[in-house]
């Protein structure tokens, strides 16, 4: 669409829409859907994902691509004259990795999935200069292993102190639509694209072959439901916990947010009951629920400072989980109290059962592509849980894979089970990746 040589306009744009957002935090902005044009869109088109399920229309990004000028065309002219229809997700569900919960997804069709890029590439330009940094979630340039980062480095900075662990029941299905129009309202005055996200919001959900239209909640899977969300947690939590809260403290406190998962720590217990004990009023508010089973308040002090000098009671610091790891007090191997982190033991439940029913479900396939498909999972697993100090998960869960390929290779027919011997020549032949800490507390430059 553009030359090889020519600036990129999308990005002159965006970088446009940043600076009139800069100038004043507080203003609301009229004009902006007028940037979407069709580079724009071909931009989007190129960020959509094309080996994702498809919609309710069953249009593949082939499909779509095809008469992709027409295509594109056809949808600006919709979206910007007001006559463009958003139809509904298709709902499917996929385990959450903990138990046999699962999460609903939904699954938009190829043409939306654009059509929301493209509204989220101008919000993102809009809201990158509001965003706090505590808030790492779905976020340019930021990822869930720089949260662990920065909760890591809080953490020994103070102490430990106390942890304030949230729950919030059922988020994305809980948001308040007219909640949400007014906290978008302060930022976007702009029709069209205030138009476009309510049709989202109304677009009903297509599963076992009904459509119903939720009167709240925004459908994870889309696009522009994660954007939603942070702009949702950044006017009731983040915003909250910087101007109302931290100034009313008598110690030190931090707020680690990615989307709905977060915690708040706090050097003086005091301050973390507090807070605790407003959170369900303050989120009552917005009409999203803290769950009060899973909300807790953990005594996370380090044990360096609870035991020594005769300070505090020398009771045991507690754990807390966030994004999948659990997080502990353990001794390092210079012999000093630092906080550690491990797999969550249901997330590990969860990742071990998948595979013993993949190896299950697919022990018919040839050798070689068992052994491609279970190479990916595995560098999959340890791209995300190999951090410092986790390797003991790591190599519990390749054991786990070893053995269930072992037992359903054995199964393949009336054979009888396959010796080690004979197990660890296959093994020599088709290698399984070795469990490895990609992400390092000594070696940033681990951190991709």
């Amino acid at each position: 669409m553009a030359g090889a040589s020519e600036p990129d306009p999308v990005s002159t744009k965006q970088q446009q829409i940043a600076e009139l957002a800069k100038q004043d935090p507080q203003m609301g902005l009229f004009s902006l859907a007028h940037h979407i044009d069709l580079r724009w869109l071909y931009e989007a088109y190129r960020r959509v994902r094309i080996d994702a399920a498809t919609g309710v229309d069953g249009q593949t990004a082939a499909d779509f691509s095809a008469h992709l000028g027409d295509n594109l065309r056809s949808l600006l002219e919709r979206a910007k004259s007001g006559t463009y229809r958003a139809p509904p997700v298709r709902r499917v569900h996929i385990p959450k990795g903990t138990g046999d919960e699962t999460r609903p997804i939904g699954i938009p069709t190829f043409e939306d999935k654009v059509l929301q890029r493209a509204v989220v590439m101008v919000l993102e330009a809009v809201y990158e200069q509001d965003f706090r940094d505590c808030s790492y979630g779905f976020r340019p340039g930021r990822s869930a292993h720089q949260a662990l980062a920065t909760l890591w480095q809080q953490t020994m900075k103070s102490g430990g102190g106390w942890i304030v662990e949230v729950d919030i029941r059922k988020f994305f299905d809980t948001l308040d639509h007219a909640q949400l129009r007014e906290l978008l309202r302060r930022r976007v005055r702009d029709g069209v694209l205030l138009r476009l996200i309510d049709k989202w919001l109304k677009a009903g959900v297509l599963e076992d072959g009904r459509i119903t239209v939720p009167a709240k909640g925004s459908p994870q899977g889309g696009v522009i439901s994660p954007l939603l969300a942070n702009v949702y947690l950044h006017y009731v939590l983040d915003l909250w916990f910087e101007q109302e809260v931290q100034p009313r403290l008598h110690g030190r406190a931090f707020l680690i947010r990615y989307a709905d998962d977060f915690v708040i720590g706090f050097t003086k217990e005091e301050d973390a009951r507090r807070v605790l004990d407003v959170l369900p009023k303050r989120f009552g508010k917005y009409g999203l629920t803290i769950h009060p089973d899973k909300t807790r308040l953990v005594p996370f002090r380090s044990p360096a400072l609870s035991v020594g000098e005769g300070s505090g009671t020398g009771t045991s610091p507690g754990t807390f989980d966030l994004l999948g790891f659990t997080h502990f007090w353990g001794r390092s191997r210079k012999g000093n109290w630092v906080v550690k982190r491990r797999t969550a033991a249901s997330r590990l439940r969860g990742a071990i059962r998948r595979i013993a029913d993949w190896c299950r479900f697919n022990r018919h396939l040839p050798i070689p592509d068992q052994h491609q498909t279970l190479s990916q999972k595995l560098h999959g697993h340890f791209a995300y849980y190999g951090i410092t100090g986790n390797g003991e998960a790591l190599h519990r869960f390749r054991d786990a894979v070893l053995g269930f390929w072992r037992k359903w290779l054995s199964r393949r027919s009336r054979g009888g089970s396959i010796s080690w011997d004979h197990y660890n020549l296959l093994l020599k032949r088709y290698p399984l990746p070795a469990a490895v800490v990609v992400h390092s507390v000594c070696r940033p430059s681990a951190n991709p």
